[in-house]
C-alpha cells in the first residue's frame, strides 16, 4: 500500500525508509517491484508515466530549482504535478515559497547541507565539518518547520550532525550522503544500477554494472545495422519469406491492365 505523508511521518524514529531518484517508467516499475518506499523525480514530461508505473509508491515530485521564479509559480507547478498524482513536492527554494505552498495543503520537501543548485556560494562539498555550519543546518531545519514542510534532504553531511537534528526535529529527514542516523536513505537509480559512466558521488553504491551492458548492446547495434545495409547491398534482403505473395491469376490480370494504361 502507498505510504501517504502521514505514513511517511508517523514512521519516524520506527523504521529506516528507501528513496530512489529515478529517471524512468522502468527504474520506477522496478523500485515498486524492490518495496522502495519512495521515488522522485523532477522530470514533467514523464510524470504521469511514473505515477502509471509505480502507483502503490509514494512519488515526491521535484520541481526545478529556477523554473519558478515566484511562490506563485512554484504552487501553479505543485498543483500540476500532484494533479498528475504526485503525492509531495520537493523544493529547494527560499522558505517563504515553501511556506506559501504548505499554506494550500501542499506537502513539501525541503533540502539543507549541500544544495548542488546553490553550490556556487560553497562549491561542491560537504557542509557542516565545522559547528558554525552545523549550526546553520539545524537553523535551516527549523526554519522548514516554521515555512509548514513535512520533510527535509539533508545532503553530505557529518553523520553525527544528521543524526542529532534528525532526533531534535519532527521533519522527516532524508539522508543524501548524511549516515545511517536519519530517517531515509536516498540514492539515485542510475548510481545503483551502474548506468552513467565516470565516476559516481562517494556517498553512492553501485550494486550493477549496466553500463558495461549498454556498452554492449550498443556494438550489436551497430553490428546488426551493418548486417542489414550488406545484405540490402547483396540483395539478401528481402527474400520471399519477407514479402507477401498475389493470389493466384492476380499477377496476369495486374499486369494485362498496367500494360494498357502505359499504351
Amino acid at each position: 500500500m502507498k505510504a501517504e505523508v502521514h505514513d511517511l511521518v508517523a514512521t519516524k524514529g520506527k523504521r529506516q525508509l528507501t528513496e530512489l531518484n529515478v529517471a524512468s517508467p522502468e527504474h520506477a516499475a522496478a523500485a515498486e517491484a524492490a518495496g522502495i518506499e519512495i521515488i522522485v523525480s523532477g522530470r514533467t514530461h514523464l510524470r504521469q508515466a511514473l505515477r502509471a508505473a509505480a502507483p502503490d509508491t509514494h512519488f515526491c515530485f521535484g520541481l526545478i530549482y529556477g523554473d519558478h521564479v515566484n511562490a506563485d509559480q512554484a504552487k501553479r507547478a505543485a498543483f500540476d504535478a500532484l494533479a498528475d498524482g504526485a503525492d509531495s513536492i520537493y523544493c529547494a527554494m527560499h522558505f517563504d515559497i515553501v511556506e506559501a505552498m504548505a499554506r494550500e495543503g501542499i506537502p513539501v520537501v525541503g533540502h539543507v547541507g549541500l544544495v548542488p543548485q546553490k553550490a556556487r556560494w560553497t562549491g561542491l562539498r560537504a557542509v557542516g565539518r565545522t559547528a558554525e555550519e552545523a549550526i546553520g543546518i539545524a537553523e535551516d531545519v527549523r526554519r522548514y518547520e516554521n515555512a509548514g514542510a513535512f520533510a527535509v534532504e539533508m545532503e553530505v553531511v557529518p553523520p553525527p550532525v544528521a543524526e542529532a537534528i534528525s532526533r531534535s526535529t519532527p521533519l522527516v529527514v532524508i539522508s543524501m550522503g548524511s549516515g545511517p542516523g536519519c530517517d531515509v536513505q536516498y540514492l539515485f537509480a542510475s548510481d545503483i544500477l551502474g548506468e552513467t559512466s565516470g565516476p559516481i558521488p562517494r556517498h553512492a553504491r553501485t550494486y550493477r554494472d549496466f553500463r558495461a551492458e549498454y556498452d554492449r548492446l550498443h556494438s550489436e547495434r551497430i553490428a546488426a545495422f551493418t548486417e542489414f545495409r550488406r545484405d540490402v547491398d547483396s540483395g539478401a534482403f528481402p527474400d520471399e519469406s519477407e514479402t507477401v505473395v498475389m493470389a493466384p491469376g492476380q499477377w496476369e490480370r495486374f499486369a494485362e491492365a498496367l500494360a494498357e494504361r502505359t499504351n
